[in-house]
């Protein structure tokens, strides 16, 4: 298949997944602002007439009414002063004058705020008012106080009607502004209630198109092109190495489309490589087959061949060794002293070979004779085969002993032998200057028993710490120490079998500490 070359453009580099979801954003993001900002100032000039209306103008046209009937009332009780005298007709004007007539009060107010209109409105009618009661009201009060209600001339109480009209029409003039006021407040309230209504709905709509145009932008840049990538993925996934996948999308979604791409493309090479040495595989798997099976093959015919000999080399040897022996009873000191040593030798001979056909049978049979495994107590393993060493141990005067030992999982007559192995070669090989001493411990290794022998014998050399378990080999000359070099390599094999290890550590002293592991029985 051709190799697929995927090569960004640079319009493409620079049209990156950033930079357009970047410039959408802003670009909604001021859209938006404008929007608000606008719907804003139209509230807050909304809350403006609104406040107006309801609180500035309502005050004013309320309190001008207020001080316009308290006027009315000041005239009607002058004038009824004027006629009776009563001076109880005078408490409203007393009240209004305590008032200071109201309108001065009213003038101060549009003066803070501003308003020249009103505030020159509002003065009129406060100096028409001041001009009535300062020209008439007082001036009929103390002629009326001192001479009585026939000094009051009719041309007074004409001059007192002009001055009232004046000081009215004024206020009725700043009213009435005030209501135009009012009025113009209350048209700007309106509308700027439909336009605060349009701009509501303006910014619902503009939130609604600004989601549309963002989904429809995540849609096309990333959604449609994720969606491509997937499915070519899924394609190639499944098995379809040779689907081509599409790049496509902006620039990030098309880098990782090309990365997929090129790695669809490394997978192909790779495929092709395999199932090109899988035949090879196939075949160097069928020689392996056959090279196990005639491995096999091989070894059950070596181990028939170990027992088949060593059984069948019995017989013979024995009677070498019995007409041997026979002929050193009979013949013994008869013939000269070369013969006697010749027959000696055939004795020695007949006996080696006999023990080390025995020691070859034992080896033979570990692992394929099998026994019953069950639970097995190396503290009554180990007194068999100190039974089995009594006479050992009573010649050499050896003392063993133990710690408690543990319950294992094996085949007892195996583990027999290998104690009796174990303790016969620390006796075998003990240091001549001292009596023998044996001791055997053991440790729980999690599921498994870490177990020692050690010896105050002569010990073993570190650089034949692996080699003493090789079969056959032997350290010492067989006239300073007896046996067939078997004694260790059938432990390592009993071990083995039981599925632990063996080996030798260098004690902190004298002799030798040979370490093995066995499998612990179920709790």
């Amino acid at each position: 298949m051709a190799r697929v070359t995927v090569a960004l453009t640079p319009a493409r580099r620079s049209s990156t997944l950033r930079r357009r979801l970047r410039t959408v954003i802003i670009a909604a993001g001021l859209a938006l602002l404008v929007v608000v900002l606008g719907t804003v100032l139209v509230l807050v000039r909304l809350f403006d007439r609104q406040d107006a209306v309801t609180q500035t103008y309502f005050t004013a046209i309320t309190e001008a009414d207020g001080a316009f009937i308290q006027l009315v009332d000041a005239e009607t009780a002058v004038r009824g002063f004027a006629l009776t005298g009563d001076p109880v007709t005078l408490e409203p004007y007393e009240r209004s004058a305590a008032d200071d007539l109201s309108f001065r009060t009213l003038a101060a107010r549009e003066a803070e705020g501003g308003d020249e209109e009103l505030t020159a409105a509002a003065q009129a009618a406060a100096d028409a008012g001041r001009r009535w009661n300062e020209e008439f009201a007082i001036p009929v009060m103390e002629e009326v106080r001192t001479g009585g209600v026939e000094v009051v001339t009719t041309e007074e109480i004409e001059q007192g009607r002009l001055l009232f009209d004046e000081a009215r029409s004024a206020a009725e003039d700043y009213i009435d502004l005030l209501r135009d006021r009012r009025a113009d407040a209350v048209g700007e309230l309106g509308m700027w209630t439909y336009v605060a209504a349009g701009t509501v709905a303006l910014l619902v709509l503009a939130a609604i198109a600004l989601g549309i145009a963002l989904w429809v932008t995540l849609r096309r840049w990333i959604l449609e092109p994720l969606d491509s990538l997937a499915a070519d993925a899924r394609a190639v996934s499944s098995g379809d190495l040779r689907h081509p996948v599409a790049s496509v999308g902006p620039g990030e979604i098309a880098a990782l489309a090309d990365d997929v791409e090129r790695m669809r493309v490394a997978l192909v090479d790779q495929v092709q490589v395999l199932e090109s040495s899988r035949a090879e595989i196939a075949l160097a798997h069928e020689l392996l087959t056959e090279q196990a099976e005639e491995l096999r093959r091989s070894n059950r015919d070596l181990e028939q061949f170990a027992y088949v000999a060593s059984h069948d080399l019995q017989e013979p040897l024995r009677k070498i060794a019995s007409f041997t022996q026979l002929l050193q009873k009979r013949y013994g000191g008869q013939m000269d002293e070369r013969a006697d040593q010749y027959i000696a030798f055939a004795v020695d001979g007949a006996k080696r070979m006999q023990q080390l056909i025995q020691d070859l049978l034992g080896f033979s049979r570990v692992g394929r004779v099998g026994g019953e495994v069950s639970d097995v107590d190396l503290a009554v393993a180990l007194d068999d085969a100190l039974e089995n060493l009594s006479e050992s141990v009573a010649e050499s005067g050896a003392v063993v002993t133990h710690d408690e030992l543990p319950i294992v999982r094996g085949e007892h007559p195996l583990l027999v032998q290998l104690l009796q192995n174990l303790v016969g070669n620390a006796i075998k090989f003990r240091d001549p200057s001292r009596p023998p001493t044996v001791h055997l411990s053991a440790t729980r290794m999690a599921d498994s028993w870490e177990l020692e022998c050690r010896d105050n014998g002569i010990g073993i050399d570190p650089q034949y710490a692996e080699r003493v378990f090789v079969i056959f080999q032997r350290l010492h000359a067989k006239d300073i120490y007896e046996g067939t070099g078997i004694g260790l390599s059938l432990c390592k094999k009993i071990v083995e079998f039981h599925g632990g290890r063996i080996w030798i550590e260098q004690p902190d002293g004298e002799g030798t500490s040979i370490h093995w592991t066995l499998p612990a029985a179920d709790d």
